[in-house]
């Protein structure tokens, strides 16, 4: 875990050094550090599974997260995050399959919670928990569309006249740095906290909650514009 978060301070420092001026980039960080602190399905996948398997899983999250802005980042250097913005329909779609998605996992979570489902025994730093992880939260960063709004609305203002797929990718490391700092602290603070968290009642309430919120924002998306 280290590790990693040592290469996103060299990735975001490595920004600042093509960045024309301070100027440019105060805000843009300003902008990415609010949106990844801001309570959405991000911080519930890690919160989840930060208490449910360990701060392991946890980290295994924010990668995941990380990895969905490595895509999202790719595709508008690509110029197809514009096309996915202007198109009403292919937006509708992302829309719908990332509610849909978050709407599963939050139906898992509600029943995982009445049923008391795997909470007697804590998983092994070595399962397959890991990987799920890793898998659920990169699904659902994928499939969020407004991460497409994001990087079509936001990236451009920051960028030169004429940016070269090169620069879009520089520029975009800022916010793969910080959302991997950012969820790895998260992970971090709610693993170390995971000895008053096994408790059966209050894992049962954790998943109750965020099962929660997880059906919430998936009819929330849905229903939006």
């Amino acid at each position: 875990m280290a590790v990693m978060a040592v290469m996103a301070v060299m990735a975001v420092m490595a920004v600042m050094a093509v960045m024309a001026t301070w100027g440019q980039l105060l805000p843009f960080g300003g902008v990415v550090v609010l949106g990844a602190m801001a309570p959405g399905p991000d911080f519930a996948m890690v919160l989840r599974h930060s208490a449910m398997s360990g701060r392991r899983a946890g980290f295994a999250a924010a990668l995941g997260i990380t990895g969905g802005i490595m895509v999202w980042s790719a595709v508008a250097a690509l110029g197809l995050a514009s096309l996915l913005a202007a198109s009403a329909t292919a937006y509708t779609a992302v829309k719908l399959a990332g509610a849909a998605y978050l709407v599963y996992l939050g139906v898992r979570a509600l029943l995982a919670a009445r049923r008391g489902e795997g909470y007697e025994e804590p998983e092994p730093a070595a399962s397959p928990g890991v990987a799920h992880a890793f898998r659920q939260a990169l699904v659902t960063n994928v499939l969020n569309p407004k991460c497409a709004v994001f990087f079509v609305a936001l990236l451009p203002q920051f960028l030169p006249a004429h940016p070269t797929a090169g620069d879009s990718v520089l520029l975009a490391l800022i916010p793969m740095g910080i959302t991997l700092l950012w969820f790895t602290l998260v992970a971090n603070v709610v693993g170390a906290m995971r000895k008053l968290l096994s408790a059966k009642r209050v894992r049962r309430t954790i998943d109750a909650v965020t099962g929660t919120v997880l059906v919430a924002l998936g009819i929330r998306i849905a229903s939006t514009a």
